[in-house]
């Protein structure tokens, strides 16, 4: 029986590019393969009450010092060196979102794949159109195929089911996990998720 992980997913986040690279090789050893959820955080804050760190914890003394704390000792223990805020930080996802939901299989991949390093280590605006497709057409994708579909009515409700039921099983943040039933919030789980693909 196929292992899986889902990972629900947004852009948005800058963890979800911290932890797509060592989830990928997380899969690997394990021989797992990745069930990608496009979900859209900004409804998802909204529909759970939930707000980014930076402003939930503001005014919580020491916590946004030892959360940069955290995220460095991530990067470096997983060499992310690359990574870098981007300046159009926080950004309109959902046209993203829209064109990945518009995608199945290693294509999907192959998006996220492009993506995430335009976005958090060469600081794309994805609200530039031109820049969108250059990136998009250099990995091989037809940049204004994928525009249209991003319109498709369909395609924009399956975002917004996506969101809502990632909310229903308890999704409230990103990167979220699940294998089965079970959920996994953060990158700082991926111990616990090898653990759990060990012993099933």
């Amino acid at each position: 029986m196929t292992k899986t992980i889902e990972l629900i997913f947004d852009f948005v986040s800058p963890n979800a590019y911290l932890v797509w690279q060592p989830l990928r090789a997380l899969a690997a050893r394990q021989d797992a393969q990745i069930k990608i959820t496009p979900a859209f955080l900004g409804g998802m804050h909204k529909l759970t009450g939930n707000a980014p760190p930076f402003i939930r914890d503001a005014d919580v003394k020491g916590k946004t010092a030892y959360a940069s704390l955290e995220m460095r000792r991530f990067i470096a223990k997983h060499d992310l060196h690359r990574f870098k805020m981007n300046p159009k930080f926080p950004f309109n996802s959902v046209n993203l979102l829209r064109m990945l939901v518009s995608l199945e299989g290693d294509d999907q991949i192959k998006f996220i794949d492009a993506m995430l390093p335009a976005i958090w280590e060469q600081g794309l605006d994805v609200s530039d159109a031109a820049a969108l497709a250059a990136v998009l057409s250099e990995v091989g994708f037809d940049a204004q195929s994928l525009a249209a579909k991003a319109q498709d009515p369909a395609i924009k409700q399956a975002v917004i089911d996506n969101t809502e039921k990632a909310v229903e099983r308890g999704t409230f943040g990103i990167p979220t996990f699940f294998i089965g039933t079970e959920i996994f919030f953060g990158k700082e789980r991926l111990g616990q998720i090898e653990e759990m693909l060990e012993n099933s």
